[in-house]
């Protein structure tokens, strides 16, 4: 028995939690907020026997993508100060961060 810890973006939440529905993977999805762009997150928490983990694992792959975006550079790049306009600059985000982790006992009341 696994337990699955996967941090996914909002925009990709729903999808992933309907393909864990189709394929009868049950799951706790948690709102959380990410620590370097403070934007919104789901985490979900799914306990799965060993024989399903990769099929879990190639879900979420396929259905947390990452993808590029701007966002407001917290400095400034006028080096004379005149101007304290801040520039976008692209990032990538989404994916999935994903962890596994052994279960030494799983109940369900």
């Amino acid at each position: 028995m696994k337990m699955i810890l996967a941090i996914v973006q909002d925009k990709d939440a729903n999808r992933l939690a309907n393909r864990l529905i189709d394929e009868n993977v049950r799951a706790t999805k948690l709102s959380s907020t990410g620590g370097f762009l403070k934007a919104g997150n789901a985490t979900f928490i799914i306990g799965i026997d060993d024989e399903r983990v990769d099929e879990v694992l190639k879900i979420i792959e396929e259905t947390s993508k990452a993808r590029k975006t701007y966002v407001q550079s917290p400095i400034t790049l006028d080096l004379s100060l005149d101007g304290l306009a801040s520039y976008p600059i692209e990032v990538e985000v989404g994916g999935a961060t994903v962890f596994v982790l052994p279960i030494e006992k799983f109940l369900r009341f």
